[in-house]
C-alpha cells in the first residue's frame, strides 16, 4: 500500500507535533509540505518539511489529504471556520492518530488529531476536526463536538458534553455529567465543577467566569 500524500494547513507548533506523529506512520502518510497564508513563512522549513505557500496552492494537490493544524485559545472557532471555507469532502481530511494513543474503538470524525498518550477509555463518538494534545483523557459516555481543542493533560470525567469549538487549557479537569458550551474556553489547570455557558471563559480552582481577564 502506497502512503497517501499529506498537506498540513498551518505551519506552527501544532503542525510540528502532528508531523512528528505522522512520521511514525510512514506506511499511511507521506508529508508533502505545509500551507500557510503568512508570506513570511513561505520557503521555510518546519522540521524538514517545506512551507509551500498559501492555501490557494491546495488546488495544485487534488490527491493529497489535508489536516488542519490550527489551534488558539483566543480564537477557538478558527479551525472550524477554515474547514468550512475550504469545504473539502470528508475523504480529503486526514484523521491522525499517534501510535501511542488509545482509542478503545471510538468513532473519530474526519480531520481529528490525537497525539501521543491520548486515552479514550470506552467506545464513544468524537467530532470532526477535534485536536487532543498529549496525555488528554476522555472517559465513558463523553460527547465531544466538532472543532474542540484539548491542550495537554486536559481530562474529562464521565458523561461530559463538550460543545462545538470549545477549548480546554493545559491540565484542565471537568467533573462528571457537566456541559461545556460551544466556544467556551477553560483556562489551564482549571477545575470545572459546574456547567460552563457557551462563549464564556472560565479559570481557577474551582473554575469561575472571567470578566475581561485572560485565562
Amino acid at each position: 500500500m502506497t502512503a497517501r500524500p499529506l498537506l498540513f494547513v498551518g505551519a506552527g507548533g501544532l503542525a510540528r507535533e502532528t508531523l512528528a506523529a505522522v512520521r511514525l506512520l510512514p506506511e499511511t502518510w507521506n508529508p508533502l509540505g505545509a500551507l500557510d497564508d503568512s508570506t513570511a513563512l513561505h520557503g521555510t522549513l518546519i522540521d524538514g518539511v517545506p512551507v509551500l505557500g498559501g492555501l490557494d496552492l491546495l488546488a495544485d494537490h487534488p490527491d493529497a489529504a489535508v489536516v488542519l493544524c490550527i489551534a488558539s485559545a483566543r480564537r477557538s472557532l478558527v479551525r472550524l471556520k477554515v474547514a468550512r471555507t475550504l469545504d473539502l469532502p470528508d475523504e480529503r481530511w486526514a484523521t491522525i492518530v499517534h501510535p501511542a494513543a488509545v482509542t478503545s474503538g471510538a468513532s473519530l470524525g474526519a480531520g481529528t488529531i490525537l497525539l501521543a498518550g491520548v486515552v479514550i477509555t470506552t467506545p464513544l463518538s468524537v467530532g470532526r476536526h477535534v485536536v487532543a494534545m498529549p496525555q488528554v483523557l476522555i472517559t465513558h459516555d463523553d460527547e465531544v463536538s466538532d472543532g474542540v481543542t484539548f491542550a495537554g493533560r486536559a481530562s474529562l470525567a464521565g458523561s461530559v458534553h463538550v460543545g462545538e469549538a470549545a477549548y480546554l487549557g493545559q491540565g484542565a479537569m471537568v467533573r462528571e455529567g457537566l456541559k461545556i458550551g460551544a466556544g467556551a474556553v477553560i483556562g489551564m489547570g482549571a477545575v470545572v465543577l459546574q456547567d460552563v455557558p457557551a462563549g464564556e471563559t472560565w479559570a481557577g480552582v474551582p473554575a469561575r467566569p472571567l470578566r475581561g481577564e485572560s485565562a
